[in-house]
């Protein structure tokens, strides 16, 4: 039976007798309300089902997915090994799943997502082409009250905020980009349809990951393609293949194993494979093998060359020596080579794009690149791109230009607190959590892979389980106790955000003007968003605040 006594059965489609109409408006009485379809909105409905809370999942897309719903730019792909990023709570669904490529494409992602939603039976409680548009937390009666742009009024006793780490794109903050008469595409929202190229002029406008994925694909098509770079990133060779079977043999026998073995890792990535020893205890030539053999392993495996890689700035030097050493072996022009040579932070300090490809397109003689660090763009034309260097007419312009990340999506929502305190006013200086999971002043309400969490730095799969989990517990808990309110007290949110910002202190992430820190959005407060201390030490943190009686957290009864 149910645990907080809203009359649905375990597991049941939602009730009609508890939906009433007034006023033109949809009221229903939930347990809880989750905020997102994406990987974690969808396994937390299944956790709640799990334990009889009746739920409704609200999602703004018309399809299940989160980012990979809507990131269909082409080239797009997942930069964590395809097995690893894959839900593992059902050996079942394990079992019966195989991946086309060791990093599955957007395509095939969005394919498993539909596939474990329909086995899962989870549509039916998933509310789709609705946008959350306001969540306030009534004191009298402990609930909160949850609107959506469809008219939706719906009372749950717990909100749960799974909104993504990125997905609320960046405005387009570039004068005269509205005067553009030619087709314009963002990679954020690629249209469903797909784009064919062929023929055109194009221009690409970023180099973070969606425009690194993207540009090989786009200049395979494009009559020619001009690619403005602000800021070069570091980018690593995927050295994708298609699944090998052996491999995919040998995961499912020993996949207990591997995914123990990856909540032991810093960052929860297998390839990773950290190295407990720092650059000073290997030779030159140990050193340099170590990264040659990582290299051709691919993905994000030199990230664990050294152990004191992004804490050691001479560690640092050398692996990202390294690197560019490899941009100037693949691209042939020298003066290209250095302009995608990054410079100016050290390498892993910002998200390192895993790419197929991408040096190598700058070869192609359909391909140019401009440097806006000497030629700024001034405005987009109604023809195209204007530098203070040259202007640049084209038949359509890609904007790859990012995300506000790992808060964006939660502020846009009007979340209201105690005494009707907003969450963006509470974070107007930089978000402030207790573990990334719940904020002071704001009871039962959750945020799955919140700031203050590992998330972004991390296998976010596995984070995404381990936070849902957690959560799951922890109504579990409130429910054998009758209890009915769980809120992070102040000094303990105070004590976990100053632990946070003295961790990223110790290491060289704050030096990179990088989304981590809310640096690619104008007028976002300069501070490190994730969680830099590590998987094994957050599970150990939040395993033992549960084991304690939610420590630092307030309970109470209805």
């Amino acid at each position: 039976m149910p645990r907080y006594g809203c009359g649905y059965p375990r597991g049941s489609d939602l009730s009609d007798d508890l939906i009433m109409t007034t006023a033109n408006k949809v009221t229903a009485t939930l347990d809880a309300v989750v905020v997102g379809a994406g990987f974690s909105g969808l396994y937390m409905l299944h956790r709640l089902r799990g334990i009889g809370l009746a739920t409704r999942v609200f999602e703004a897309g018309s399809g299940v997915g989160g980012t990979w719903f809507w990131n269909r730019y082409p080239g797009a792909r997942v930069d964590i090994e395809s097995q690893e990023y894959a839900y593992s709570f059902s050996p079942e669904l394990e079992e019966e799943w195989r991946w086309s490529e060791r990093y599955a494409s957007q395509a095939e992602l969005l394919k498993y997502v539909n596939h474990v939603a329909d086995r899962f039976d989870l549509r039916r409680d998933v509310q789709l082409d609705t946008r959350v548009t306001g969540a306030a937390f009534d004191e009298a009666t402990n609930r909160w009250t949850v609107t959506t742009d469809r008219g939706d009024v719906v009372s749950a006793r717990f909100c749960i905020m799974a909104t993504g780490c990125l997905s609320v794109p960046k405005d387009i903050d570039i004068a005269g980009a509205a005067r553009f008469k030619g087709a314009t595409y963002r990679t954020s929202r690629w249209p469903h349809e797909g784009v064919d190229f062929t023929g055109m002029t194009v221009a690409v406008i970023g180099t973070g990951s969606s425009g690194i994925q993207s540009i090989p694909e786009i200049a395979k098509q494009a009559k020619h393609v001009t690619v403005f770079q602000r800021t070069p990133n570091f980018s690593l060779p995927a050295q994708n293949h298609a699944a090998d079977a052996a491999k995919f043999a040998d995961w499912k026998k020993n996949r207990h194993a591997y995914r123990a073995h990856a909540r032991s890792q810093g960052f929860g990535v297998l390839i990773i494979d950290q190295h407990e020893r720092n650059l000073a205890d290997f030779t030159p030539s140990q050193r340099r093998q170590e990264m040659e053999r990582r290299w051709k392993t691919g993905g994000f495996a030199l990230g664990g060359s050294f152990a004191d890689l992004v804490t050691n700035e001479s560690a640092n030097d050398e692996a990202a020596d390294f690197v560019r050493e490899r941009i100037r072996e693949i691209v042939k022009n020298p003066a290209v080579a250095d302009t995608l040579s990054p410079t100016n932070h050290p390498l892993f300090t910002k998200r390192p794009c895993v790419d197929t490809g991408y040096y190598d397109t700058f070869n192609r003689s359909n391909v140019s690149l401009v440097d806006l660090t000497k030629t700024p763009i001034e405005t987009i034309t109604e023809t195209g791109v204007k530098t203070t260097g040259a202007n640049y007419d084209v038949d359509a312009i890609v904007y790859a230009i990012g995300f506000d990340a790992m808060t964006g999506a939660l502020n846009a929502i009007d979340i209201r607190g105690r005494r009707g305190e907003t969450l963006k006013a509470k974070w107007s200086g930089g978000p402030k959590t207790y573990l990334g999971l719940m904020v002071a002043g704001f009871p039962n309400l959750f945020m799955v892979t919140g700031p203050g969490s590992p998330s972004v730095l991390s296998n976010m799969m596995l984070s995404i389980e381990q936070h849902v989990d957690w959560i799951t517990a922890c109504l579990a808990y409130l429910g054998d106790r009758q209890l009915g309110v769980i809120e992070a007290t102040q000094a303990a949110e105070n004590d976990w955000v100053a632990h946070g910002n003295e961790v990223a202190a110790t290491t060289l992430y704050p030096r990179a003007n990088s989304w981590y820190m809310g640096a690619n959005v104008p007028g976002k407060p300069r501070v490190f968003l994730p969680y830099i201390g590590g998987v094994p030490m957050y599970r150990e943190k939040i395993e033992h605040v549960a084991a304690n009686g939610y420590e630092g957290f307030a309970l109470a009864t209805v």
